[in-house]
């Protein structure tokens, strides 16, 4: 069972069956029942009931990397870069010099760098050894042509803009709420430290995929119902920057969404509405349901190895 409108946590030991249960069945079975099927093979079962005109999409948030090109970025995914050449291109030297916000724009031809196209960088091809890439001399790596660069808001350019971490941002757009609005959900799910124009092949899987959960958050309170799945969100992440991510999660059940994540992290188990544990081992040992409930009954149950170590963990806070 996947209670809807709440946050599902698929637990148990590796290759006990979690990722075969929820990207392999779930996800696909829900996309057949709503019609948006993309021809992807499904796993074996015996059928999907229950509330499933209540779901109008799905999206699996996975790690991914965002966008298809190496210009893609933070600052163009949440689509904060437009609303930002937009205000530069309304600065009163930018309409002297006729520019438009296209000019301010690294993915097509006017403003960028004809050497480098945008990139801020080249690359040289090696026989048998790893591309390398340099800085491209024409822009100096700043990806526009001198008199793009020339203009300036708050005595910063564009470049300027793409070097500065989120955090920086979001005081320095302090005043320009349309901005603002798309950096703060950045901040909220502690990606605070990466620069607007970090390029997307140099963030992590757990960065991409935040920076996807963002982007929904943006959207706001959109109408459509949604199931979001996640795939271990809090890879490589701190314990202050999960609680971020709960807090992220907690504003898309807001909405009225449903939420279901692929989880070994106890803080976010004990956090979990419900918790459908797998197992009890991993590979022709596991498959099987050993628990679904609530977490706090979880720990009495004896098969479980997540039972166990959430016993430990909430212990662990009770004596703190």
């Amino acid at each position: 069972k996947f209670p809807l409108g709440v946050l599902t946590v698929v637990s148990g030991v590796s290759g006990s069956g979690k990722t075969s249960l929820v990207k392999r069945i779930l996800y696909p079975a829900m996309q057949k029942s709503l019609g948006n099927y993309s021809g992807e093979k499904t796993g074996g079962y015996d059928g999907i009931e229950g509330d499933i005109s209540k779901i109008e999409q799905v999206e699996m948030v996975d790690q991914n990397p965002i966008g298809r090109s190496s210009r893609s970025n933070p600052v163009t995914y949440i689509k904060a870069w437009d609303d930002i050449r937009n205000l530069y291109a309304a600065q009163p030297a930018a309409k002297a010099a006729g520019l438009k916000p296209a000019a301010f724009s690294f993915n097509v031809e006017g403003g960028r760098c004809d050497v480098c196209q945008g990139e801020g960088e080249v690359k040289i091809e090696m026989q048998f050894m790893a591309d390398i890439f340099l800085p491209c001399e024409a822009c100096g790596g700043k990806r526009f042509k001198q008199h793009v660069l020339d203009i300036t808001y708050q005595d910063k350019n564009v470049a300027d803009i793409l070097q500065m971490t989120i955090d920086e941002a979001q005081e320095f757009f302090s005043n320009e709420n349309k901005i603002l609005n798309k950096i703060k959900p950045l901040v909220e799910v502690g990606l605070g430290y990466v620069q607007l124009g970090q390029s997307s092949n140099t963030l992590s899987g757990g960065e991409a995929q935040r920076i996807k959960l963002a982007s929904f958050l943006i959207k706001g309170n959109n109408a459509s119902k949604t199931m979001f799945i996640f795939d271990e969100p809090t890879t490589g992440l701190h314990f202050h920057d999960i609680k971020k991510l709960l807090k992220s999660f907690d504003a898309l059940l807001a909405q009225g969404n449903t939420i279901v994540v692929i989880e070994h992290n106890m803080d976010v188990i004990k956090c979990a509405d419900w918790v459908i544990d797998i197992g009890p081992e991993g590979g022709d040992k596991g498959g099987n349901l050993v628990f679904e409930g609530l977490p706090e009954k979880l720990i009495k149950e004896k098969k479980s190895y997540t039972g166990k170590f959430l016993k430990e963990r909430l212990q662990q806070t009770l004596t703190s």
